[in-house]
């Protein structure tokens, strides 16, 4: 298989389109009735009459699309207690937005090399809250890197694996129902949603149980990075045709001066191959000159699908860390949307992807650039170490009319370890400010012959020098986890996907 490469620079003039006139989301929402409680099969019959009665709203929907939204909604309804205004105001909006929302396929660009048909073809199942009789007994649920941190079991927060008591004063760490401040409750309903994504951002909206809120007050800065534990334990056999769906939402939010290191740790159970959907969101609202360290790792079952939307908004002089290594999932997919809304913002993307298998490892950032003096930085790595491996980078940064002395700089580095390895990388420079410092790069190929010379020469065989090679093509990346325990179970993990025969811990 050849080798797809494109690097796409353009620099273009604004395009002011025309208020929509086509039927919008709320219109259309007005033509559905509402879900009241009774049977499926009565809220289908009702739901098929409206479609058969309305053509226009029958072409923009998808029905696949409207099934599987009906039920993530038949999932949540046996809840006890109406959702907090924040939550439905989600919920609400993803519906509305769904409506005219199809599945994506290899037509659609952003999804040109990555096929989402194995998530479409399969039944998928909502998980429901697990009983915490068992958990303890789980050795994975014992695995804590930091003093501060949250589990997250299939989606649901489970308080008494979690730790929290360290948490500053002022720092809220929880979900929607326990928020006790108002100001608080006001500032996350003032947030959510602060962006709009694409159909598995709207799932995610419709499905999510709850939003976690991590809130840090002004001027406070939280020591200890926050550990958010995401465990996927409900899976099924590979060939059952069938996909559990989790849906955790997290919102982030940070006041001005606020400082707060955050590590998402995604994983399912060692040594299974067991097929399920983590389909999660996160959105991260930083404040002028608070600063957000993100450590994202990934390392869910090779039989899963993986699903990831970060939303990041940052004001003036704040700044965004993130640093991603990505080693699990049949399919895995970052979307990632950050948006400088104030000068002299600073954002800084390390992202490592590593496909050992028979994976998809996809990564597509949109970097917004609006006002003066910006700084952005992105290095993105990726290995493909199997045959029947992909993967995908399609990196854009665009840089509008405002966005006057920005300097902008983007590099991605592909290592391609056998003949029918596959890696698509797209970088994307949008430049229309014409005062700016805008630079791009991309590499593809295999480990060089002179660096394996240099190893055999002073009495290293090939394959420990391919070995050593392989590392420090992702060290420069892992070396970038501001805690030194994140870098070292990486770097372990790494290790361990390269050579087997390594025993775990």
């Amino acid at each position: 298989m050849l080798t797809a490469h494109s690097v796409a620079i353009s620099i273009v003039s604004p395009i002011i389109h025309p208020p929509p006139t086509a039927l919008t989301s709320q219109s259309i929402s007005s033509c559905l009735p509402k879900l009241i409680p009774g049977s499926k099969t009565r809220r289908r019959t009702e739901k098929a009459r409206v479609f058969t009665q309305s053509p226009t709203l029958a072409v923009l929907s998808d029905p696949h699309v409207l099934q599987l939204a009906e039920t993530l909604e038949d999932s949540l309804q046996s809840s006890s207690s109406a959702p907090l205004p924040p939550l439905q105001k989600l919920r609400d909006i993803s519906a509305q937005s769904l409506l005219s929302t199809p599945w994506p396929s290899r037509k659609d660009e952003p999804f040109r090399f990555t096929d989402t048909s194995f998530i479409k073809n399969s039944h998928i199942e909502p998980i429901s809250p697990s009983k915490s009789r068992s958990l303890a007994s789980l050795p994975v649920l014992s695995d804590t890197l930091l003093p501060l941190n949250v589990t997250i079991l299939d989606g649901y927060v489970v308080d008494s694996l979690s730790q929290l008591s360290e948490l500053p004063d002022g720092v809220f760490v929880g979900g929607l129902s326990s928020i006790t401040s108002e100001a608080t409750m006001k500032r996350v309903s003032e947030c959510v949603p602060n962006f709009q994504g694409d159909l598995f951002w709207l799932l995610n909206g419709v499905g999510a149980p709850d939003i976690i809120v991590i809130y840090v007050p002004e001027g406070c800065r939280v020591e200890s990075p926050l550990h958010l534990k995401y465990f996927s334990l409900k899976g099924s056999e590979k060939d059952s045709k069938t996909l559990p769906i989790s849906n955790p939402r997290v919102l982030v939010l940070v006041e001005k001066g606020g400082e707060i290191g955050i590590v998402e740790e995604y994983t399912g159970v060692d040594g299974t191959d067991m097929c399920y959907w983590a389909n999660s969101v996160m959105e991260i609202v930083i404040g002028n000159g608070a600063k957000v360290s993100h450590s994202y790792i990934q390392t869910q079952s090779l039989g899963a699908a993986h699903i990831k939307w970060t939303s990041v908004r940052q004001e003036s002089t704040s700044i965004y860390e993130l640093t991603e290594v990505s080693t699990g999932g049949k399919l895995s997919r970052h979307n990632l949307h950050v948006q400088q809304v104030g000068p002299e913002t600073v954002t800084e993307l390390s992202t490592f992807h590593l496909s050992i298998g028979d994976q998809i490892q996809d990564l597509h950032s949109k970097l917004v650039l609006d006002h003066p003096r910006g700084v952005s930085r992105q290095l993105h790595k990726c290995i493909v170490a199997h045959s029947l491996g992909q993967a995908v980078f399609d990196g854009n940064v665009q840089v509008n009319r405002d966005a006057q002395q920005t300097d902008a700089g983007q590099l991605t580095r592909s290592l391609l370890l056998k003949p029918r390895a596959t890696v698509n990388v797209k970088p994307n420079l949008q430049i229309i400010a014409d005062d700016v410092k805008c630079s791009h790069g991309a590499a593809i190929s295999d480990l060089e012959d002179d660096q394996l010379f240099y190893f055999q020469a002073r009495g290293i065989d090939i394959e420990a020098a391919r070995k050593a090679l392989i590392i420090s093509f992702a060290a420069e990346v892992i070396g970038r986890f501001p805690n030194t325990s994140v870098q070292k179970k990486v770097e372990g993990l790494m290790r361990k996907l390269l050579d087997p025969t390594i025993p775990s811990g």
